[in-house]
């Protein structure tokens, strides 16, 4: 069984310039803010969202693309060619994602949140553009990859799902305009399915198999039970489009039902490789981290208390909460906050350090600290704002987000001042332990 850290040997020479993941890194940071700055904009009208055009939408898709969607494929261009141990084919073409896709994504934001139908339609088509460009360089990279069957079976079935994800997010954006989908609302909550479980959900449980035993210092998953969960996962999400396009609540439910079964296979797996690994104290990262796979749980429940109308007249919004910001944005942020340090070592270690640099050193733990205590206030508060519909507890809560949201980008900010402090051409260390 091999290391979960042991494709980090020969690293240095698939690392990318430091500018092009991070770049997607900063335009996270921001957009993060604007999501808490929109949510606090629109709280009078959060709590009993159900989708349509509405300015509240601007902030859903600040989170799904402009955060996750973001980092995501900063991390994947970096992470997924060290992992895989080939390197990109050439640097431009993620060059070009980021000037599509960000700048696109910041139209559609616009015209969601000011209601013009033609930002819309524009912004959609841009970063749609930028969205299936990553996907070729992700296809491209996967299909080199030869000794990652799992994580690549994962990649895959994100890379579908994204691929859907922009037929369906330009195919709604142009109903805006023509009206004609017989059932946009069965069409949005399929590109939510796909967007939030299917690329979003796969890219982070793939993910997940490289970056916890890493670093947790453990063995790599076992390949039989990370398989079984794969399958059972990818099951879940193609019945749930199914029955979202269908309107089947059969079906939705039994999505739920083999969502439920493969989310408990897969953190059984990554709680495996924590108790097994030589580093048993994890810091406030896991403590993210372990919320966020609670909350993976938790949205399944609710989403199937929803399907069969046991979640009350909020329960589609309470869902959203717990989906998007509950596992997806906790996931993501308590594992960013360990890559941003991890990437940045490899880049910022000069050629005579004997270690990489510490975080303390990288990016500062009081801010960490100030967003963890933020960031699980206000979604404590908005899913109290949201159960009892109370735009007052939403528009606090949404403020302590704003702050922790802030809180982090100083975090990303003092990482960042490091990297780009690094001399050209100098060489960088490497090391598993980055991160501690």
């Amino acid at each position: 069984m091999t290391s979960g850290f042991g494709f980090l040997g020969g690293a240095q020479g698939r690392l990318l310039p430091a500018s092009l993941p991070f770049r997607f890194f900063a335009a996270a940071a921001v957009f993060h803010v604007l999501l808490w700055l929109v949510l606090l904009l629109v709280s009078d009208h959060l709590t009993s969202f159900r989708g349509g055009l509405a300015p509240a939408l601007a902030g859903v898709h600040l989170l799904v693309l402009g955060v996750l969607t973001t980092t995501a494929i900063g991390a994947a261009a970096q992470l997924l060619p060290v992992a895989t141990r080939r390197a990109l084919v050439a640097q431009w073409p993620i060059r070009l994602v980021f000037w599509t896709f960000v700048p696109g994504l910041t139209l559609l934001i616009a015209g969601m949140y000011f209601v013009r139908i033609p930002l819309i339609i524009g912004g959609a088509a841009a970063s749609a553009f930028g969205l299936v460009l990553f996907a070729m360089l992700l296809g491209d990279n996967l299909r080199r990859a030869g000794g990652l069957p799992v994580v690549a079976a994962y990649g895959w079935t994100a890379l579908l799902a994204l691929l859907g994800v922009a037929a369906l997010g330009v195919a709604l954006s142009l109903d805006f305009l023509r009206g004609f989908l017989p059932d946009p609302f069965a069409v949005a909550r399929a590109h939510m399915i796909l967007g939030a479980y299917g690329f979003m959900g796969m890219l982070a449980l793939g993910f997940s198999h490289i970056l916890i035993p890493m670093f947790a210092l453990s063995s790599a998953p076992r390949r039989r039970p990370a398989t079984l969960g794969f399958a059972v996962a990818a099951a879940g999400i193609a019945v749930g489009v199914l029955g979202a396009l269908l309107d089947r609540p059969g079906l939705l439910t039994a999505a739920a039902v083999l969502g439920l079964a493969a989310a408990g296979i897969h953190i059984a797996i990554m709680q495996r490789a924590l108790k097994t690994g030589m580093r048993k104290r994890q810091g406030l990262s896991f403590v993210l981290v372990r919320a966020a796979w609670a909350s993976l749980l938790l949205s399944l429940i609710v989403g199937l208390a929803a399907v069969n109308d046991r979640a009350g007249p909020n329960g589609p919004a309470l869902f959203g909460l717990i989906l998007l910001g509950g596992w997806l944005l906790t996931f993501l942020l308590g594992v960013l906050q360990r890559i941003l340090p991890f990437l940045a070592s490899m880049h910022a270690a000069g050629p005579s350090s004997a270690s990489p640099p510490r975080l303390s050193e990288l990016g500062g733990t009081m801010p960490l600290k100030v967003h963890a205590v933020c960031h699980g206030l206000a979604l404590v508060g908005l899913t109290s704002a949201i159960l009892i519909t109370s735009p007052a507890i939403a528009r606090a809560a949404s403020g302590i987000g704003l702050a922790g949201a802030i809180a982090f980008a100083v975090f990303t900010g003092g990482v960042l001042r490091r990297v780009v402090s690094v001399p050209r051409g100098s060489k960088t260390g490497t090391g598993p332990n980055a991160p501690a």
